[in-house]
């Protein structure tokens, strides 16, 4: 064992290079993120103006804010299916502002996974042939691990269920058991919660947290629900990172 002193060359090269790791280890980091819209009256309006946002691998972060502020369209923009104006978005270090929209869609597929409010299961499908069909997009269908995920949610009895045969919460948890499919390092959650009832949201959050922490994912939920954020150490509300929703209230 040795130690450096400042006044080593060696001091600066292992500073530099801690200082480099520290860097990469963020997963997702967004700087100067601007999405406008064009109205039917020809004006421009800015929806979404964020300086900066990042996290970590592994991190689990809530975000809250009322509706219209733009909660939907920040994921979008972070998964690849909305592009910004201005801005990068780097997801692992891969500009995905910069990707045609191929190159976004593999990302999508093999490093974000997704949860919709309205859950987006295919009705003609079963529990397993649709997180199997989620697998499709990626690298490919692994039978045996889509059922380890459905056992996961505690669906096991339900594999050869259709979702119309279903509840709202058993339809939720087959939707987080497809958004990990591929096994991704993010996972967005849009609103997870917002069909039930209060008691049955906390259940589901919870679900959706331990799932994700068994699978090494970090987590970004979106709700307009302060409540149902108060578990995550860290909760932004939108308003205080989205400049354009502060000067819309001004």
């Amino acid at each position: 064992f040795f130690f450096l002193t400042i006044h080593s060359p060696l001091f600066y090269l292992h500073l530099g290079y801690m200082l480099r790791f520290t860097i990469i280890m963020a997963l997702l980091e967004i700087t100067h993120l601007k999405k406008n819209y064009r109205s039917p009256d020809n004006q421009i309006h800015t929806v979404l103006d964020v300086p900066e946002f990042s996290m970590q691998p592994k991190e689990q972060v809530g975000l809250c804010g009322r509706s219209g502020t733009g909660k939907t369209t920040f994921l979008h923009l972070i998964a690849g299916i909305l592009t910004a104006n201005e801005g990068q978005i780097k997801l692992d270090g891969q500009d995905i502002q910069s990707m045609r929209e191929s190159e976004r869609d593999r990302v999508r597929a093999f490093q974000i996974g997704y949860i919709f409010q309205t859950f987006n299961l295919l009705q003609g499908y079963t529990c397993l042939e649709n997180v199997l069909l989620g697998m499709s997009f990626g690298p490919g269908s692994d039978r045996a691990y889509a059922t380890e995920l459905l056992q996961k949610v505690g669906m096991e009895d339900r594999l050869h269920h259709y979702p119309r045969q279903l509840s709202t919460g058993q339809q939720q948890r087959i939707a987080v058991a497809r958004a990990l499919a591929n096994r991704p390092k993010l996972v967005l959650a849009d609103e997870p919660t917002g069909n039930l009832d209060r008691q049955h949201a906390m259940t589901a959050l919870q679900l959706i947290r331990e799932v994700c922490k068994a699978n090494g994912a970090a987590l970004l939920l979106v709700s307009h629900d302060r409540h149902i954020l108060k578990s995550f150490d860290h909760c932004w509300d939108l308003a205080t990172i989205n400049k354009a929703s502060k000067e819309a209230d001004q």
